[in-house]
Order: C-alpha cells, then sequence, then structure tokens
C-alpha cells in the first residue's frame, strides 16, 4: 500500500523538546508523531461511535415521550425555563390522552 505524507507541523520548541526526551531507545520522533496519530484517531472514532450509540438508540420514531424519557430535562420554549423530566412526561401523555 502506498504511503501519504501528513503536512508539516509548526510547534514551540519546548514542546519538540519535551517530545524528544521521551522518546523510547531508538524510537524517532517521526514514529512518535505516527503512533499519537494513529492513537487519537483511533480514540475519536470509538468517542464518536459511543455518542452515536448513545444519541440514535432504537427509538420509535416521532415518540415525544419516549425521547423525553431519555433526557433530564426540557426547555420549556415559552418561558426559556428548564422542566423537570418528570412533570414534561406527565404533561406530554395529558395531552397525548386529551
Amino acid at each position: 500500500m502506498k504511503t501519504a505524507t501528513m503536512p508539516a507541523l509548526r510547534v514551540q520548541p519546548e514542546l519538540r523538546r519535551a517530545a524528544e526526551e521521551i522518546l523510547r531507545p531508538g524510537e524517532t520522533l517521526s514514529a512518535f508523531v505516527e503512533d499519537s496519530l494513529r492513537r487519537n484517531v483511533e480514540f475519536r472514532r470509538t468517542q464518536k461511535d459511543s455518542m452515536r450509540a448513545d444519541l440514535v438508540p432504537a427509538m420509535p420514531a416521532k415518540n415525544p415521550v419516549y425521547i423525553i424519557r431519555r433526557m433530564k430535562c426540557c426547555r420549556n420554549w415559552m418561558t426559556s425555563s428548564f422542566v423537570p423530566r418528570k412533570r414534561q412526561v406527565s404533561e406530554l401523555q395529558g395531552s397525548l390522552h386529551a
């Protein structure tokens, strides 16, 4: 597989010195940066997948009661104040059954 180059990275001299001080024997600064990049990419992918799983559970479409139950509190659009979740759910259930 062909390799690609990354853009040049400009850092403060102190950061470069700090990175060079912690290199393992035989490790190059380029290898250190590549390893850091790989780990960060994997971390962010995992983080993104985790957030997606939390935000988009298998919930019934357009079910306001279910959506609000997943939230801790809701903003009242008329007063811009926060309303406790239980109160909001009971109000919604009342309006759905009316």
